[in-house]
């Protein structure tokens, strides 16, 4: 029963009083009367108790919250009612796939750029170095290696292409592909 001298929406809308054992007070409290009022509108009162006597106890709270939302669903749009709700939400899911699959892309394609900058980089000054190191000038102001063979050039030796990267794992990807090429 509902609370003291106060029926439940169910019985209050029924216009019948709402007995202690009442199958509707736990699910359709005094304070809320709309939640009744559209349960009974599209599915019925006899069959909202043929439904909350056909399942058990602890699952009747949650068909009575479905039965509101899919009643609530159907006033709002009788046509299509939970399914134009559900047809909204998977529109807005593939639109946010596709905005998500764009993401990823720029930011694989920023990821490359940065790996390959940072690769080249790396190489271009390590390799510098490297030449440095092994070209050294001797007495005569000529370049020679560190074992004494003289380069054939008056300068240092050319850097080595940095290894770039030609594929990169897309991390999270959900749709089948693994690599993606950066190129």
């Amino acid at each position: 029963m509902a609370s003291f001298n106060s029926p439940c929406a169910a019985c209050k809308f029924l216009r019948r009083k709402c007995l202690p054992n009442c199958m509707f007070s736990p699910y359709f409290p005094p304070e809320e009367p709309q939640k009744f009022t559209n349960v009974h509108k599209i599915f019925g009162a006899s069959n909202i108790t043929k439904l909350l006597n056909e399942i058990s106890i602890h699952q009747r709270e949650d068909a009575v919250n479905s039965l509101a939302y899919e009643a609530e669903a159907r006033i709002n749009d009788p046509v299509y009612g939970c399914i134009g709700v559900i047809s909204i939400l998977q529109k807005q899911v593939c639109s946010l796939r596709e905005e998500l699959d764009v993401a990823n892309a720029n930011l694989i394609r920023y990821a490359c750029n940065d790996i390959s900058n940072s690769t080249y980089a790396l190489s271009t000054s390590s390799s510098m170095e490297f030449n440095r190191r092994i070209l050294s000038i001797d007495e005569e102001g000529s370049p020679s290696d560190s074992i004494g063979v003289r380069s054939s050039c008056g300068s240092e030796l050319p850097s080595l292409p940095p290894p770039w990267p030609e594929t990169v794992k897309i991390a999270g990807d959900m749709h089948g592909e693994n690599f993606m090429n950066c190129n």
